[in-house]
C-alpha cells in the first residue's frame, strides 16, 4: 500500500480493555490471525483470544527441563517449551513464531497448537543468535530478527538459513546498544529500537542507514529504553517507550506526533469476576482510579488490519485497545507548506 501524501487525523480514542488476570498473564506480545484471532504470548502459554474477550485455547507450554552449559547459559529445553519468551509474529499461513530469549531460538507452532520446529544456536558467528527479542517478516516472509546481545540484526529464512546481518556496538549511525524491536513497513524499510542508546533507526531492507530519531528523556519524543514498535499502512510509526510507561506515535519522518499513557476501564470478565469478590470491589472503591487505568511496564505495541492499535499491558495483566481515526489526502486537499517557522508544529 502506498504511503499517503498527508493524514488529517481526526483522533485515536481508547475503545476498550480486553484480559484478566489469571487468563492474561504479563502479556508481552500480541499477534493477529484469521477469523479475529488475537494471541497474546505471556510467560507461556500463548493464550488465544479475540475482541470480544472470547477463551479460543492456548498454545505452547512452559519448559518442562532446561539443561544449563557450563557458563550458566540455556542449552536445551524440552520440545515445544517456552523459556524467556519475547516476541510473537504469523505467517501467511497463521504459523507462530517466537522468540526465546533464554534458548537463543526462534520457535515455531502451528495455528492449532502443534509444535512444528525451532532453530537458532548461541553464539557470535553469522546466523547464531545471543538474547533474540524483536522479529518481523517481509513480503517474502522472510524473518528479520534483532539479535539483541550481539548488538545486530540478522535476517533469515522462515526455515532459519541465515542470509544477512548489519551493525554492531556503538551510537553511531547503523550502531546499536542491545536493540529490542523491530518492524517493516509497506516499502521494505526496516525500523529497529536501539534500547540503550533510546532511539528508534531505520535502515533500507538490506540494512543501509537512511535515518533516526529520539534521544534519552521523559519529554515528547523522547525514550527511556524503547522496546517493541510497528508501523502501520499510513506508514505511521508507533514505539513502546518502555522505562516512560508509554506509546508515543510518530509520523513516517520520525515527527512526534502524540502520546498514549493508558485510559483503561475493567473488562467484561474483570467486571464479572469482580462482584463475586466484596473485599475487591471495596479496594476498586478505595483506589485512585488515575493510576489505575495507565500502562504499566508495557512492552510492545501492534496495530491490526483494521487500524486498531493494542497494547500489552504488562503489569495490569490486560490489553488496552484504541481505535485510528484518520483520513487520507490528496495535494489538493491541504494548504502549501507554512513559511512562518512561528507557525510551525514543534
Amino acid at each position: 500500500m502506498p504511503q499517503p501524501y498527508a493524514l488529517l487525523r481526526a483522533g485515536f480514542p481508547y475503545l476498550k480493555t480486553v484480559g484478566v488476570k489469571n487468563v492474561i498473564d504479563d502479556p508481552l506480545d500480541v499477534a493477529f490471525g484469521g477469523d479475529g484471532r488475537v494471541y497474546v504470548l505471556g510467560a507461556a502459554p500463548i493464550r488465544i483470544t479475540n475482541i470480544d474477550h472470547e477463551d479460543l485455547g492456548t498454545i505452547g507450554q512452559r519448559v518442562s527441563s532446561v539443561e544449563y552449559g557450563s557458563n550458566g547459559d540455556v542449552i536445551s529445553v524440552d520440545e515445544g517449551g517456552l523459556f524467556m519468551p519475547v516476541q510473537v509474529i504469523l505467517d501467511g499461513e497463521d504459523n507462530l513464531y517466537v522468540t526465546d530469549e533464554a534458548c537463543h531460538m526462534v520457535s515455531i507452532f502451528s495455528k492449532g497448537g502443534d509444535f512444528l520446529d525451532r532453530w537458532g544456536e548461541y553464539g557470535t558467528e553469522d546466523g547464531q543468535l545471543n538474547r533474540p527479542s524483536g522479529l518481523a517478516f517481509d513480503a517474502d516472509e522472510n524473518i528479520y530478527v534483532v539479535d539483541t546481545m550481539n548488538h545486530r540484526v540478522q535476517q533469515f529464512t522462515k526455515d532459519g538459513r541465515y542470509l544477512n546481518s548489519w551493525g554492531s556496538f556503538g551510537t553511531g549511525e547503523g550502531e546499536f546498544n542491545m536493540p529490542w524491536g523491530v518492524a517493516i513497513d509497506d516499502d521494505g524499510d526496516v525500523y529497529v529500537s536501539d534500547w540503550r542508546n533510546d532511539r528508534v533507526q531505520k535502515f533500507t531492507p538490506d540494512g543501509e542507514f537512511i535515518f533516526e530519531f529520539g534521544k534519552t528523556g521523559t519529554g515528547r519524543g523522547e525514550f527511556v529504553r524503547p522496546a517493541g514498535l510497528t508501523v502501520d499502512h499510513d506508514f505511521d510509526i508507533y514505539v513502546c517507550d518502555w522505562g516512560n510507561n508509554r506509546i508515543q506515535l510518530f509520523t513516517p519522518e520520525g515527527r512526534y506526533v502524540q502520546q498514549f499513557t493508558g485510559d483503561a476501564t475493567l473488562s467484561e470478565p474483570a467486571i464479572a469476576a469482580m462482584r463475586t469478590r466484596l473485599r475487591t470491589v471495596r479496594l476498586r472503591t478505595m483506589a485512585d482510579l488515575e493510576t489505575e487505568k495507565m500502562f504499566r511496564g508495557p512492552r510492545s505495541v501492534r496495530v491490526d488490519e483494521n487500524g486498531l492499535m493494542w497494547v500489552p499491558d504488562f503489569e495490569s495483566y490486560r490489553l488496552q485497545v484504541y481505535r485510528k481515526e484518520a483520513f487520507h489526502l490528496e495535494p489538493h486537499q491541504l494548504a502549501p507548506p507554512l513559511k512562518a517557522p512561528s507557525l510551525q508544529p514543534n
